[in-house]
């Protein structure tokens, strides 16, 4: 179970798209159920809002004597909910209110009380589905890493290349079939909910190189939510995202970086028109978002290999209000030796509607003269698109 859940935080980054604040019909959610063994006595119902990955506690309840519980919440699109344990980072089970009463239980083993050893849901399709789609996904994931391993301590030892050569076709064969089967696992959805959790499941995870899988194009990843908003045309969450996805999906490359001027830690006030005269990679974090902790030391390194060129780095922070501390601390433990700024004001920043940003991370690429010539370069493309221009 430690493997399911250690994709859950990278995966909200885009599961913003199964949430919408103008509901219209407002209905009654209860979940109840049985947690054998818990290590906590209290639990939680978490709605995943819309465009961040910060979870709301809608409802919360203490444990029986037999680990029974009962929740509730208002509910009304198609959206999806984490059930927690208090004192736990990760949720011991993920759900979608696809029916008003819902039934989950869960059980840790004796000596494993960080993750769920099992778990079930009764009353919910949708639920079921995601919950397939997840066990799936996380076992072609662990063959993926097992062949890529096995591939590194051969080219280590010395090995043929064909027996490297076998193992990395595995991966390739395997990270085919997945694309494939998410792709039928969202043709095959009927809730809109589990549509894009699914897509945001695989994008996600295909953003760190690592995973051997390769995302969904721009035109790819348009088909998909066009055709779901087709397919669910009554949920406004959905209609909305596919509006600000036709709008943006276009990007920023050959327009001019949007300036903006923001405190640094001390409070002196940074703007990016500053910067004029050279490249600078305006990366949009938070110490909050793992898959930007993920992805800082790939931004470290190419920051230590093209500092000298006229490169730099301006590390723009999505931090929450009162989280200055956390943010500091962030940037000292991933070592990230550039400028950063920040209002601490988390979605409500300046920078997120003028850089229409949909989650992070994310980064725009600026050269000398003000121009965005590339936008969320992760891994490996960072490193590409750096020794294109930096020459």
């Amino acid at each position: 179970m430690k493997q399911l859940f250690s994709y859950f935080s990278a995966v909200f980054v885009l599961v913003f798209y199964v949430s919408c604040k103008n509901e219209k019909e407002v209905k009654k959610l209860t979940v109840t159920g049985t947690v054998t063994n818990a290590p906590s006595q209290v639990i939680y119902l978490e709605e995943i809002p819309m465009a961040t990955m910060e979870r709301i506690i809608v409802d919360s309840a203490r444990l029986s004597a037999g680990g029974k519980f009962t929740l509730n919440a208002e509910s009304g699109e198609a959206r999806v909910y984490n059930l927690r344990l208090s004192g736990k980072n990760f949720p011991l089970a993920a759900i979608i209110n696809d029916a008003p009463k819902i039934t989950v239980n869960a059980a840790f083993g004796k000596h494993q009380k960080d993750f769920a050893e099992t778990y079930e849901v009764m009353n919910s399709p949708a639920s079921q589905a995601m919950k397939d789609y997840i066990f799936y996904f996380n076992n072609r994931l662990q063959q993926i890493a097992r062949h890529s391993y096995t591939a590194d301590s051969l080219l280590r030892a010395g090995r043929a290349e064909s027996e490297i050569r076998s193992l990395k076709d595995s991966v390739l064969l395997l990270a085919e079939e997945i694309k494939k089967e998410t792709l039928r696992a969202i043709e095959k959805s009927q809730n809109p909910a589990l549509t894009m959790f699914i897509l945001g499941y695989y994008q996600s995870t295909s953003n760190f190189p690592q995973s051997g899988l390769k995302g969904l194009s721009n035109e790819e990843l348009l088909k998909v939510v066009n055709d779901a908003a087709v397919k669910f045309p009554n949920h406004q969450g959905l209609l909305s995202i596919k509006e600000s996805l036709n709008n943006t999906i276009t990007g920023w490359v050959g327009k001019t970086a949007p300036d903006f001027s923001l405190p640094d830690p001390n409070g002196k006030m940074i703007s990016l028109s500053s910067f004029r005269g050279k490249y600078v990679l305006v990366d949009f974090w938070a110490s909050w978002c793992r898959p930007c902790r993920m992805e800082n030391p790939n931004v470290v390194a190419a920051f230590q290999k093209f500092r000298n060129k006229n490169f730099t780095v301006l590390g723009v922070s999505l931090d929450m209000p009162g989280q200055k501390e956390a943010w500091l601390n962030a940037i000292k433990q991933d070592k990230l030796t550039w400028t950063h700024v920040s209002d601490l004001k988390q979605w409500n920043s300046e920078v997120v509607p003028l850089y229409k940003i949909q989650g992070i991370p994310y980064n725009v690429l600026v050269d000398p003269e003000g121009k965005i010539i590339a936008e969320n370069l992760r891994g490996e493309e960072l490193h590409t698109k750096l020794n294109e221009v930096l020459k």
